[in-house]
């Protein structure tokens, strides 16, 4: 016969600890549960006290020294070091749902995360519901201050910052988005109008050659109006269509020598500045371009995640 073991017995919150003397693991667990006042259709699982350790294994059990101090926990409980203040006088007891007044830090319950750390405890779904500066509050709190307030482990505690980091930066990532697109609609009207202007001038010109002392120049193929907006003193390129830029670059330095009149240096200067406009005006247009293409990405698979999720109705 298996010789009876002398140990201890403790809850997770180490108020309540018990000595027994068993033959087996599976007797520490019966034994333990009624004297901790657990129930018996309740499942629970062994630890060592002091570190943590899982006993599942009856052999290991028995090779534990005696009056071995052993932790029952219930499915949702977990262990977590003991935690002392007035240099080990006081012990820091945590329960299921309140913690004591008397066992808890000052500091800690003044800091404005610990109402948040309770809420979570509570209900880890009024996440869903905290503002950005409440989520950022949870995220600068110390990990194993927050770890203790929640009932958690530390690593426990460090993934669920990281989680509510990420949803913070997901946040910032839809904002910047929505005021690109914002900046995206506003140049696209004001080159709308611009296009819209210049068409109309085209058509006046081909209808009349001159119209209010605006002609086209033959030989270059630009309205006048374009020749004096390129003339201007002040950055021009920003003033011109893309169509106008684009006819700019394309015909080249030396053609545009000859439609401006200009030396070869002021020329270069102005095809860069207008090469340079054209350029950021395409990459805009295009940022804007996969915005539109990734939420449109984002919203199909949501839709098919939502459908995939939804029961089949069948007959009764």
């Amino acid at each position: 016969m298996t010789d009876r073991k002398p140990c201890r017995v403790c809850n997770f919150t180490r108020q309540k600890s018990y000595g027994l003397v068993v033959p087996s693991l599976d007797e520490l667990k019966t034994k333990g549960s009624e004297s901790l006042g657990f129930s018996s259709a309740e499942s629970v699982s062994v630890v060592l006290e002091d570190d943590g350790t899982i006993v599942e294994d009856q052999a290991y059990f028995l090779c534990l020294p005696l009056n071995t101090k052993f932790m029952l926990l219930h499915k949702k409980e977990s262990w977590s070091p003991v935690r002392r203040m007035d240099g080990g006088t006081a012990w820091m007891a945590r329960d299921s749902m309140v913690l004591d007044a008397d066992t808890v830090d000052a500091s800690s319950a003044a800091a404005p995360w610990w109402s948040l750390a309770q809420q979570l405890k509570q209900d880890l779904a009024s996440i869903i519901l905290m503002s950005e500066t409440e989520l950022q509050t949870l995220v600068d709190a110390p990990c194993p201050d927050l770890a203790f307030a929640l009932g958690f482990q530390e690593k426990k505690a460090e993934d669920l910052q990281q989680t509510l980091q990420g949803v913070l930066d997901r946040r910032e990532e839809e904002r910047q988005s929505k005021e690109l697109l914002q900046l995206y609609l506003k140049a696209a009207e004001k080159e709308e109008g611009q296009q819209k202007e210049s068409s109309q001038a085209s058509q006046e010109g081909a209808a009349e050659v001159e119209v209010d002392g605006m002609e086209v120049d033959s030989a270059s193929g630009f309205i006048s109006r374009t020749l004096m907006v390129l003339k201007g003193k002040t950055s021009p390129e920003t003033r011109l269509s893309t169509e106008d830029l684009q006819m700019v670059v394309t015909r080249g330095v030396e053609a545009m020598e000859q439609v401006l009149g200009w030396d070869r240096t002021r020329t270069s200067a102005l095809l860069q500045a207008c090469e340079a406009e054209l350029t950021g005006r395409l990459q805009q247009v295009q940022a804007v371009q996969s915005i539109r293409s990734n939420a449109q990405l984002d919203s199909s698979v949501h839709s098919a995640e939502e459908a995939a999720k939804t029961p089949a109705q069948g007959s009764n």
